[in-house]
């Protein structure tokens, strides 16, 4: 006997028939096809299996999608949806939102508030940025995107391994644990040979879009054809190749032959290269040592290292001002008078008290 409750649609193998369409209402904001779907008219839950498609119109054709998979758990009513095996799903273009797709062994989506968890070989695309790793959580609304676990993001010529990474959608990707980035340059006139940049620290903001701007707040290493920079706190350019280290500042210059230190250091590697260094500054070129409290040093091509004194922002003193001497002598002065009088006093009183005792003592 066949329940009302629950209908069963099965394909077969036959050439005439190579899908089953199944939506629960003519206006349904989904539909879902396969070979074999099995529904509850009563829970609204359906499983299908076999060549899965769910089309996902959203409303007014906002927030459109499609799923494919092995096999679809599917609520028609509460819009949940689980999907295993060779799970695809792709959220297409609006005109405020790049198109996304995502790869994974399962997900689990929520087509309502567009939050999507994934586990397995997860493959996450969004615009020319993509993401892999073991889990992963995407809001096809906001774009926001967390992986964790193995991953690995690339972006235009950007390469970032890490932990954990958060990307907000809106030119901000966050990386946590063991963060490694790598920008490779092709070659080019200044770089016959191409060039490597790399940026390493536990923590790093990076925003791809302001000229690959990195923040690296707990302390971190920079790396170029120049050499290796390191401090305390970074922040740099990768496009314009300035960076900037604040404490414990250092950078070293094999192939010229040059280290240099202090507070703080700016770094410009363009126009021939320059490094301001403030604070306990100091510069080594072989057996040239600088030291002062800001270096200018310029990374001649011909590694000869050349330091050139910044002038500074001052103005020149009052005359009054060294009135302070004259105060400072007048009131020494006052001071060694007072002391040679007491002095004097003391000894005479001194004196008096050894005759009173000569005379006791006759």
């Amino acid at each position: 006997m066949i329940s009302w409750k629950k209908i069963c649609v099965v394909a077969f193998a036959a050439t005439f028939i190579t899908n089953v369409a199944f939506a629960a209402e003519p206006d349904a904001p989904s539909e879902l096809k396969a070979e074999e779907i099995e529904y509850d008219m009563e829970t609204q839950q359906a499983k299908a299996t076999g060549n899965v498609n769910v089309e996902h119109r959203g409303e007014e054709g906002k927030d459109a999608s499609h799923l494919e998979a092995d096999v679809v758990e599917y609520n028609m009513e509460t819009q949940q949806a689980k999907a295993t095996g060779n799970v695809y799903i792709q959220h297409k273009e609006t005109p405020d939102k790049e198109p996304s797709q995502l790869n994974a062994d399962v997900v689990e989506y929520d087509l309502n508030s567009g939050i999507m968890t994934a586990a397995g070989n997860v493959l996450l695309r969004q615009g020319t940025a993509r993401a892999t790793g073991l889990r992963a959580m995407y809001n096809t609304q906001t774009q926001e995107a967390y992986l964790l676990d193995d991953v690995i993001a690339v972006r235009d010529d950007v390469r970032i391994t890490c932990d954990k990474l958060l990307s907000n959608g809106k030119g901000h990707m966050q990386a946590d644990g063991n963060v490694h980035g790598v920008q490779t340059i092709p070659p080019s006139e200044k770089y016959p040979n191409g060039d490597t940049r790399t940026f390493l620290g536990d923590h790093v903001d990076y925003y791809p879009e302001e000229k690959k701007h990195i923040v690296i707040p707990s302390g971190g290493l920079v790396t170029n054809s120049d050499g290796d920079f390191t401090a305390d706190f970074m922040e740099g350019w990768m496009d314009e190749e300035y960076y900037v280290g604040t404490g414990n500042a250092h950078a070293i210059s094999p192939p010229r032959e040059m280290e240099a230190g202090g507070d703080r250091i700016e770094y410009f590697g363009k126009d021939g290269g320059k490094a301001i260094i403030t604070g306990h500054a100091w510069a080594i070129q072989e057996n040239n040592t600088m030291r002062g409290n800001r270096l200018t040093v310029y990374l001649a091509d011909d590694k000869n290292l050349k330091v050139k004194p910044t002038p500074q922002n001052v103005t020149a003193p009052k005359v009054e001002e060294f009135d302070v001497f004259n105060e400072e002598v007048f009131s020494r002065e006052n001071n060694t008078s007072a002391k040679n009088t007491n002095s004097t006093a003391d000894k005479k009183s001194t004196d008096e008290g050894v005759e009173v005792f000569s005379e006791e003592k006759r």
